[in-house]
């Protein structure tokens, strides 16, 4: 794929996605590799936007260069933000009660604490990307798994074997206790995302090192 094709196609997959307005952000490809300049509404739609080029067969990495302008300006203190945050987390049944702790400066929300599961720290982050007033988000809870790792190699390859949308003779699997190291070559960058996100699904799992390429 030439680096205009990829570039038209990723044009392409934003203005296909309803939850991205594609009007002012910009996209160069060279080598696989995606850069998106120039702004969009809120934090939601620049992870949107994100995970719309990943999507995209050819792209080998994302540069995110977005920056983010609300339309009708902030109007949202931290203190605001930090109250809805814990208030959507409440809502959540996917997210333990009280396990998830919120620090907002200037916009930007720091989550700590710790789950038992990886979806659990996923779904935390996930609510309180949307909120407006949002600027940015670190994600540092920790996994803390409740079941010990117990063939957690065999978990995950019998888990690659049953996914239809990647080869799993193509990636191999390590395990070091909770530890799991993904290596080999997928097709695009949207398979390795699906590979490490499967691993992480594996009972007792604490970190994924994702080390594959990319064709």
């Amino acid at each position: 794929m030439t680096d205009q094709s990829l570039k038209q196609a990723v044009l392409e997959e934003l203005a296909w996605d309803p939850s991205v307005s594609e009007a002012h952000i910009g996209v160069t490809a060279r080598g696989g590799v995606v850069t998106l300049t120039g702004h969009v509404g809120s934090y939601a739609e620049k992870c949107a936007a994100e995970h719309a080029v990943g999507r995209v067969f050819g792209v080998k990495a994302i540069a995110e260069e977005l920056e983010i302008r609300y339309l009708y300006g902030v109007g949202h203190g931290d203190e605001d933000i930090a109250k809805q945050a814990l208030s959507v987390l409440a809502w959540d049944l996917s997210v333990p009660k009280d396990k998830v702790k919120v620090k907002v400066e200037k916009g930007w929300i720091t989550l700590s604490g710790d789950v038992n599961w990886y979806y659990q720290k996923h779904a935390a982050e996930t609510d309180v990307r949307k909120l407006f007033g949002v600027m940015g988000l670190s994600n540092q809870i920790a996994i803390k798994p409740s079941v010990q790792a117990s063939d957690v190699r065999k978990k995950i390859k019998a888990a690659f074997e049953r996914n239809a949308e990647f080869e799993a003779e193509n990636i191999a699997v390590s395990t070091e206790g909770g530890k799991v190291t993904l290596s080999g070559k997928v097709d695009s960058y949207y398979e390795r995302t699906l590979a490490e996100n499967t691993a992480w699904s594996a009972p007792g799992v604490t970190e994924v090192s994702d080390l594959i390429s990319i064709n």
